[in-house]
């Protein structure tokens, strides 16, 4: 388990068809986790600066408008 500011992320390795999987949940009753394979594990790391920024820039969009 990781802990965030506000939240504990669950993380857990599952399997799908075969294929190894990450699954992340907000807590352990999420109904709706995320979870990625390898293929798209790679993606992100190898995209990690530009999602940073994305989140970085929509977080601050979304603290004007609110």
């Amino acid at each position: 388990m990781l802990t965030t500011k506000k939240e504990v992320i669950v993380i857990e390795r599952g399997e799908f068809k075969g294929k190894p999987v990450l699954i992340l949940k907000r807590s352990e009753e999420d109904r709706y986790p995320f979870s990625f394979g390898l293929t798209k594990a790679r993606l992100i790391v190898e995209n990690f600066e530009e999602i940073k920024k994305f989140v970085e820039e929509n977080s601050q969009a979304e603290a004007q408008e609110g």
